[in-house]
């Protein structure tokens, strides 16, 4: 299986059961920026005890590895749970959002795109992906974040809402990484 299989899969078994998510993280970053390499798609789903049984059987025990303690624990938590695809070494990485002002409108925010010949999904905006790849950096994660939100600076810079991205960076205390980041990037 292939990461664009993969991430097929993904989203049509998300749309099938008619769940709100988007596709954000590396894929989004590389969609809206630059390609890089990455092993893993990241995506945001509203998962709802409802949906439950049918969104674990679509991911066969012979094809897949889905864990129900974490997909659990992430529902309780609002955390993250992963589906692996030990074939191909992929993965993908469900996160499941918190109750916050900022995620419900990341979820307003979605643009549908086709990242995948054929297949139109819903991803995370490129002001969205570039304060979480904000957060994340500040967290202490690597500079690879900081090469994605260049990239998508570079490619996409005219088409972005900066002051949406000014705000929320502000409100999220990002303002420096911000700054600083338009600044290399002019």
């Amino acid at each position: 299986m292939t990461q664009d299989e993969l991430l097929r899969h993904v989203v049509t078994v998300l749309e099938r059961l008619e769940l709100r998510y988007f596709v954000t993280g590396s894929i989004a970053s590389i969609y809206y920026g630059e390609p890089r390499l990455t092993n893993d798609i990241d995506v945001v789903v509203d998962l709802s005890e409802k949906s439950l049984s049918e969104f674990r059987a679509a991911f066969e025990p012979a094809e897949f590895y889905l864990s129900e303690e974490a997909v659990l624990r992430a529902m309780r938590t609002r955390g993250t749970f992963n589906i692996l695809h030990p074939a191909s070494g992929l993965k993908v990485d469900i996160i499941v959002p918190e109750k916050t002002l900022f995620n419900h409108r990341r979820f307003q925010r979605v643009r549908r795109v086709q990242a995948v010949e054929g297949l139109e999904s819903a991803f995370s905006s490129a002001e969205d992906v570039i304060l979480m790849k904000m957060e994340f950096f500040r967290r202490g994660s690597s500079d690879k974040h900081l090469r994605d939100i260049a990239g998508i600076l570079r490619l996409s810079g005219d088409h972005l809402d900066t002051d949406y991205i000014e705000g929320w960076a502000d409100q999220m205390g990002l303002e420096t990484i911000w700054r600083t980041l338009k600044s290399r990037v002019r």
